[in-house]
């Protein structure tokens, strides 16, 4: 079975979150979050773009709600034994086949957590929830409830996440390699993809992120492929994913001979990374990470040039997205502890002069501070 953790993982995560919802008083809970049911159980699928249900229970019971082309996915990947599946018909009510299964599981007149906040609960699927349920249940919005137990990473996750970070390094060694004036995005893209595979890695939540000449300014991916020219720019952000746990990197490389202004970005990047490096320590803020950024991206002119967040917390984590809870934002009150994995990322975007600059890292919060997980250096990547 496709299962990555052992049995003992997973029952004190289930230990955790029954202790969670015993804190909140809350009877059960109803998971649309892909990321909360792998955590729970291993399942894992892209069936979440349909509706689809994990119930937990307060005692630890779960029972999940899919459709047919899931049954096996959940069976061989995930440590569940009850499936229902709803049929795929013209007058199908997903949300009614919900209602009757939990009529059936006891969970009349109880109040159940829901996690709102989710890609799997479209808004028109929560309005059907909405009036399924309505007068047979409490429903109150639960969206952080395994979110904030997933932040906090075991020993058997980190290992996932080293092996995640070593794939990402493998990755930015390609890209430096093929890297050069005349070169095609699409075969430096095509190396990066090919190293994380190769070595057992998995698809990342989202794009990888490349861009040259004005597009090295993006910071999304887009479609179409361009060739370096011999004086040029490459803004790469990408992750090394290993069993859905992922590490990034984010790096401006210069093609050719950089100019006064690239190496003055570069440097204040440098130094606002190693102060946000500095500030992640247990007991410290996530809101007082971004403003040690700000301290020097600020002070050395580049306010007009920075982004209004400077990183994320990283997981297992499907599509639309890798990035996750939390994020560095000015005022964000949420602690930082140990065993969180984040990513750090200076960017300058210079629309005025047409200059991108970026440095970004996953770091592990260990009992101190902050440990770099990445083998590469700061310095100036340079390729002529």
């Amino acid at each position: 079975m496709a299962i990555h953790f052992r049995s003992e993982e997973f029952e004190q995560r289930v230990r955790q979150l029954c202790a969670a919802l015993d804190a909140q008083d809350l009877d059960g809970l109803l998971l649309f979050k892909q990321e909360s049911m792998y955590y729970l159980t291993g399942y894992e699928t892209f069936g979440f773009c349909f509706f689809q249900c994990l119930y937990f229970s307060a005692d630890g019971r779960k029972v999940l709600m899919t459709r047919a082309p899931d049954l096996r996915q959940a069976q061989h990947t995930s440590t569940l034994d009850d499936i229902r599946v709803w049929a795929d018909e013209a007058d199908a009510s997903p949300a009614a086949f919900l209602r009757n299964m939990l009529e059936e599981l006891g969970c009349r007149d109880q109040r159940l957590g829901i996690e709102l906040d989710s890609y799997g609960l479209t808004g028109r699927n929560w309005g059907a929830v909405q009036s399924a349920l309505e007068s047979f249940c409490t429903l109150t919005d639960a969206s952080e409830l395994v979110t904030r137990l997933r932040m906090v990473k075991s020993q058997a996750e980190l290992l996932f996440v080293e092996q995640a970070a070593q794939l990402a390094d493998d990755a930015l060694d390609k890209a430096v390699s093929l890297a050069r004036p005349g070169e095609n995005e699409g075969r430096i893209l095509a190396g990066m993809h090919s190293v994380v595979f190769s070595a057992g890695g998995d698809y990342p939540g989202n794009e990888f992120i490349i861009g040259s000449g004005r597009d090295a300014l993006l910071c999304r991916y887009h479609s179409g492929r361009r060739v370096l020219d011999d004086k040029d720019q490459l803004t790469l952000e990408f992750a090394g994913v290993y069993r859905r746990y992922h590490a990034c990197l984010m790096r401006t490389l210069v093609i050719g001979s950089p100019g006064r202004r690239q190496i003055e970005m570069h440097s204040v990047c440098r130094e606002a990374l190693a102060a946000c490096r500095e500030n992640v320590r247990p007991g410290n803020s996530m809101g007082a990470v971004f403003d040690a950024h700000t301290g020097v991206m600020d002070e050395a002119g580049f306010q007009a040039h920075r982004f209004n967040a400077c990183g994320y917390g990283l997981g297992a984590t499907f599509s639309p997205t890798w990035m996750d809870y939390p994020m560095f934002f000015h005022g964000n009150a949420e602690p930082i502890v140990a065993g969180m994995v984040l990513f750090l990322h200076m960017i300058l975007m210079n629309s005025e002069e047409g200059y991108a600059m970026t440095l970004g890292e996953t770091v592990q919060v260990g009992d101190t501070g902050a440990v770099r997980l990445s083998r590469h250096g700061t310095d100036l990547i340079v390729r002529a």
